[in-house]
């Protein structure tokens, strides 16, 4: 193998200072092994020919550790990385010059067991050397004394990670000073010099004897209630809480390893991303022509951007709004040219438009995310909840059938489970007709029901911040309300998996959790925006629940191929018994909430949200 030359001036400094050391410890080592062997007589040796082998050493050291990369920079310097060639070439040098003495040293006056005692001075005095330098660079880096205090919550892999990149690093925002972790065996730990203080019950006290002014939370797969746990412990210490960004982020590309930030509301109450068997998903995407319904939308754009990843053959996106086809397109093309034929302007409700682009195209894999889903909107105007979730889903189910479609995910709602609501009851009609074409076809047609999407347009949260930023109050309901949360990537990952293991005429149901107060939330964001906000309760609207429910009365849960996934069957309707008449009957049968109480406010300096 070719040994790599240094190349700019910086390499050549250093390739001559680490060769020039271990050649130095070569003459240290094998001078105080002559010492050593003559009992510190220093009158005895030939140090003539002593001199001869220590040049001989040194001019070997540089030629082995050039040839086999040790000077070659593809170590860091001073690293357990960087002992196997220190380690490799010292012993090559060592076997060089023992074979030499053994045969002729009694005929130069040299010791046959001067090398093999210099061979271990060597290695400690040239990894001691190191260490010690590299101690001396590190602290050169060590963070300005003006940085704040913090204390990092972890000891494990990404708590190591973080004090490495910070306590290398002159400008960084804060100074470790301590570790907290709950790991009793791991309290008399020190990290890289940072010793572990105590457990999370600690957090207060330590807090106050340090001094500390943030806390950085480096827990791998860190949940929602964890995340809850340190908040809180944090706040109740005067903390600012910032939190690193997870390996699954980093791999892929959605933030870096120094991407440390304030902790946000969708860290309090999302959840951990899922691990996903990429293998399944590749088998059924990669390769293949993919049709994504409401891709202009959060989930539909997202469900874009996710699936190009997997290398489909061809990626349709699919909406009626030109503007969310054009940010669709800028995030998964690179532009919003608009003019290309994987974008396509069109309105599920046109049965007949839909179908001859579907025979046209003929994808493979169909995601229908194109809905409309504001619960009260849909109270005011059904006859448009009816047009759109179920006539437009209607209308892609044929368009699929027509087009020979194999595999068919329509975007369900937790709001489907035992409905109350126009939205309720036109998405489980949805997940009904779904279940009469996979009858139909005998393919792989399915739903995927899901909670609420944390971020995801008219949402929750950018709702609250809305009225935050607009001075208030936060409009909430009720003060009992819960809903399930779930972030837009974790939402669309789970319903990528789920066409790789749904079967057909399955709702799969995806884990979302314990559910989240909305109350909660409201006050925890009115909390961090430092804003006197006001909290009012509306009272619940027509069709709401004030606890959701991801499982119908009559359905049986099974989790046979993924733990965050449920499989259970839905009854089948036939369009030919659709009736909009019969439909309306049956949703407004149902006794549905409608408190119209007086608005009451809640006086205190933390907030409120439309939910």
């Amino acid at each position: 193998m070719k040994p790599a030359a240094p190349g700019t001036r910086r390499d050549r400094r250093r390739w001559l200072f680490t060769a020039s050391i271990d050649s130095f410890c070569w003459l240290f080592a094998l001078c105080t092994a002559v010492i050593l062997r003559y009992d510190q007589d220093l009158l005895q040796p030939n140090w003539a020919s002593i001199a001869i082998l220590a040049s001989v050493a040194m001019l070997l050291q540089v030629g082995v550790g050039h040839f086999g990369g040790l000077y070659a920079g593809r170590h860091r310097y001073g690293t357990f990385h960087e002992v196997r060639p220190l380690t490799a070439s010292v012993l090559a040098v060592t076997i060089l010059l023992s074979t030499f003495v053994v045969f002729f040293g009694p005929a130069v006056e040299i010791p046959r067991s001067t090398v093999f005692i210099a061979f271990p001075l060597v290695l400690v005095v040239a990894l001691g050397v190191r260490y010690i330098i590299r101690l001396l660079i590190e602290h050169a880096r060590r963070p300005a004394q003006s940085s704040p205090p913090a204390l990092i919550v972890g000891a494990g892999d990404m708590g190591d990670a973080l004090l490495r990149m910070v306590l290398t690093n002159p400008v960084a925002p804060f100074s470790p000073i301590g570790i907290i972790d709950d790991d009793l065996q791991k309290q008399n730990l020190r990290l890289r010099g940072v010793p572990v203080l105590g457990t999370s019950a600690d957090i207060a006290e330590i807090a106050a004897r340090t001094g500390a002014k943030i806390l950085v939370i480096a827990v791998n797969a860190a949940d929602s209630r964890l995340m809850r746990k340190f908040y809180d412990a944090a706040e109740g210490a005067g903390l600012t809480v910032a939190v690193l960004p997870t390996p699954t982020q980093v791999i892929t590309g959605e933030a870096t390893a120094g991407d440390i930030r304030k902790v946000s509301i969708e860290d309090l109450i999302g959840r951990n991303p899922v691990d996903t068997n990429v293998e399944l998903i590749a088998g059924y995407v990669t390769g293949r022509r993919v049709l994504v319904t409401g891709a202009g939308g959060s989930i539909g754009s997202e469900l874009c951007r996710q699936l190009s990843k997997y290398g489909p053959s061809e990626l349709t996106i699919l909406d009626r709004d030109e503007t969310g086809l054009q940010t669709t397109q800028l995030s998964v093309s690179g532009h919003g040219l608009l003019d290309t034929n994987d974008i396509v302007l069109a309105d599920i409700r046109g049965a007949e438009n839909l179908r001859e682009l579907f025979i046209q195209r003929k994808p493979e894999v169909v995601f229908h995310a194109a809905a409309l889903k504001h619960l009260p909107m849909l109270e005011q105007y059904p006859d448009e909840a009816w047009e759109t979730n179920v006539l437009g889903t209607l209308n892609v189910l044929n368009a699929a059938r027509a087009a020979g479609v194999d595999t068919f995910v329509n975007i369900s709602t937790d709001k489907a489970a035992n409905p109350t609501s126009v939205l309720g009851h036109s998405k489980r009609v949805a997940e009904k007709l779904t279940g009469w074409a996979a009858g139909e076809t005998g393919m792989r047609y399915l739903s995927v029901r899901f909670g609420n999407v944390i971020g995801s347009r008219g949402s929750m949260l950018p709702t609250f911040q809305s009225l935050i930023e607009s001075g208030g109050p936060i409009t909430v309901t009720h003060p009992d309300v819960t809903r399930y949360f779930m972030t837009i990537p974790e939402a669309c990952q789970l319903v990528i998996q789920a066409g790789a293991i749904g079967r057909a005429g399955e709702v799969l149901i995806l884990d979302m959790g314990e559910p989240v107060s909305i109350l909660d939330v409201a006050k925890r964001m009115i909390t961090m925006s430092g804003k006197p906000i006001e909290i009012v309760f509306t009272g619940l609207r027509p069709g709401e629940k004030i606890h959701e429910e991801l499982v119908g009365q009559r359905e049986n849960l099974e989790r046979p191929y993924h733990p965050k996934i449920s499989h259970t069957l839905v009854d089948i309707l036939s369009p030919d018994k659709l009736e909009k008449a019969g439909w309306e009957a049956r949703m407004f049968a149902i006794p549905r909430d409608n408190d119209t109480t007086e608005i009451q406010r809640m006086p205190s300096r933390i907030g409120s949200t439309n939910e």
